[in-house]
């Protein structure tokens, strides 16, 4: 009884041994960097300044940068980082709480990645303490890794995308289903069988509407992918596996000059999904955009922002500053008068022919009479106008006028809530 207690004692002891006691991150993989000294020489993104961190692989870099002094973001920059060169980030830890100078990242013995204001306050870590990590790199696709013994990783910044797909990075149903915007106001969500795009509008209380969806096979991954063609790796698209991987759905999006690899897929502020390709042989300035979603084809007048916050946009382009005076000339002051009351008495509205909006292009509207749909904006101090399908008899009172679109169809209306004198 006594040699058996021992056993099981020591079989105990030994599951312990192996399956608690993780290993550590060896001396020489431990790290503190401080944001301090001399700025680079590159030209970046957003006109900001930046501190290389010397993690870098394949273009690209660990950096620290900022576009205001003394609120500093953590990034991963792809580029040269050569004085004729430009660097675009493509990867953000802490985009809306910035560090101040002489703050630190550090990868300390128990496999943690924080990032510590100068006072030592955590503002971003991996949460990785104790799970077995022993080093970080970055792979030569832009993802930086921190790793076990195994070589396997353990936390990835593939999982946590911003506003970018790196070539090889994916949105899943299961896990990051979304970009969003460095300005928080479009996102681009991966749903069954489609991916949706939409923007924010703080005046309805921060709720989104769509203005735009691509339609395909998106489940229940889809990634960004560069592919070969004729030898050289020149396409570019989203696959996705979806339930028999021997039969992969390709969504081809574009066929750069030079090597599709060197890319990244971006929500830009204005709500245009774009591809940006780099060639690294080419030393100025070598980005060219390879893909919009939103161009000749499909026209930008339907970016919700087009035209700023108001304005008619016809072939590309904002051609008129509606008012009920008529129409004038567009400029990014153009704006509709405020409403100060919420009395019908204190406002009228003004109709405008032939004019359509994002939002009644995948935004279900009211099935309702013109009269009533222009009772619902009356009883609402917050809208702004209505649209009106005379054909559809559809309504759809909106929150936020920005871009019209002009169209040839004299039944699509619209009617903007206007100050009387």
């Amino acid at each position: 009884m006594a040699l058996a207690s021992h056993i099981l004692l020591t079989l105990v002891s030994l599951f312990l041994l192996i399956f608690l006691v993780q290993p550590q991150v060896p001396p020489s993989e431990q790290f503190r960097f401080l944001n301090n000294g001399a700025f680079g020489e590159s030209t970046v993104e957003y006109g900001a300044s930046y501190r290389d961190l010397g993690v870098i692989r394949n273009h690209f870099r660990l950096c620290f940068f900022n576009t205001t002094p003394n609120a500093f973001t953590l990034a991963i920059g792809m580029g040269t980082g050569s004085s004729d060169s430009i660097i675009r980030w493509v990867w953000q830890a802490n985009p809306k709480n910035p560090v101040r100078e002489e703050a630190s990242l550090s990868l300390g013995p128990e496999g943690n990645l924080v990032l510590a204001q100068p006072d030592g306050k955590i503002v971003w870590q991996t949460k990785t303490e104790s799970k077995g990590v022993i080093g970080l790199t970055m792979y030569e696709n832009g993802n930086l890794v921190l790793f076990d013994d195994g070589g396997w990783p353990v936390w990835q910044s593939f999982d946590f995308p911003a506003d970018t797909l790196l070539v090889g990075q994916s949105l899943r149903l299961d896990g990051p289903n979304k970009l969003v915007s460095r300005d928080g106001s479009k996102t681009l969500v991966l749903e069954p069988d489609r991916l949706v795009l939409s923007h924010l509008i703080p005046r309805s209380n921060n709720k989104s509407v769509v203005y735009y969806v691509i339609e395909g096979r998106f489940i229940p991954t889809t990634t960004l992918y560069a592919a070969k063609d004729q030898g050289s790796t020149t396409q570019l698209g989203l696959d996705t596996p979806g339930l028999r991987p021997e039969f992969p759905y390709k969504h081809f999006l574009a066929r750069p000059r030079f090597n599709a690899s060197r890319s990244f897929l971006r929500l830009d502020a204005d709500g245009n999904l774009r591809i940006y390709t780099f060639d690294f042989k080419v030393s100025f300035l070598a980005w060219e955009v390879t893909f919009e979603l939103f161009n000749r084809g499909n026209s930008e007048c339907w970016l919700p922002s087009k035209c700023g916050e108001f304005g008619i946009c016809e072939d590309n382009q904002c051609v008129a500053c509606p008012s009920d005076m008529g129409l004038f000339g567009w400029s990014r002051a153009c704006r509709a008068k405020k409403v100060k009351s919420c009395d019908p008495k204190t406002f009228h509205y003004y109709r405008l022919g032939g004019v359509d909006h994002f939002m009644t292009k995948y935004n279900v509207g009211l099935a309702v009479g013109e009269s009533k749909c222009r009772c619902s904006c009356n009883k609402d101090c917050k809208c702004l106008g209505y649209f009106y399908d005379k054909s559809s008899f559809k309504c759809w009172v909106v929150y936020e006028l920005g871009t019209l679109v002009k169209v040839s169809d004299s039944k699509k209306l619209a009617y903007i809530k206007t100050q009387n004198f």
